[in-house]
Parts: C-alpha cells; sequence; structure tokens
C-alpha cells in the first residue's frame, strides 16, 4: 500500500501545478507525466523548493 497516494482529484492536479511551479522557479524541466530521467539533485531540489513554500506559507498565515 502506497502513503504517497492523494485520493482527491482536486487535490492532486492542484499537487501537480505545484510541482511545475517549484521545478520551473530551481531551473528544472519537467514533463507531464514520467519524469524518471531526471537526477536526484534535480528531484531534491523540486522537493527542496516545495517545502521551503510551504513552510513560508505556513508562517504567513500564524502572523
Amino acid at each position: 500500500m502506497s502513503r504517497n497516494k492523494i485520493s482527491v482529484p482536486e487535490a492532486k492536479q492542484a499537487m501537480e501545478k505545484f510541482k511545475m511551479e517549484a521545478a520551473n522557479e530551481v531551473g528544472v524541466t519537467l514533463n507531464q507525466g514520467y519524469n524518471g530521467d531526471i537526477t536526484s539533485r534535480q528531484a531534491g531540489s523540486i522537493g527542496g523548493q516545495m517545502v521551503k513554500k510551504m513552510v513560508e506559507a505556513y508562517e504567513n498565515s500564524i502572523k
């Protein structure tokens, strides 16, 4: 059983959009669908950017 599955279609679409925006911000080009050809460093940069933006959004919401 995968724990990383998003079960709400709207949330999945929003997360894909968020991921594409984060990739664009760090200069990584993602394709729709499979992106197994990107490096671990690129994938980490995307994930790191996503976390950074989520933390900023949270910090702004509690101020």
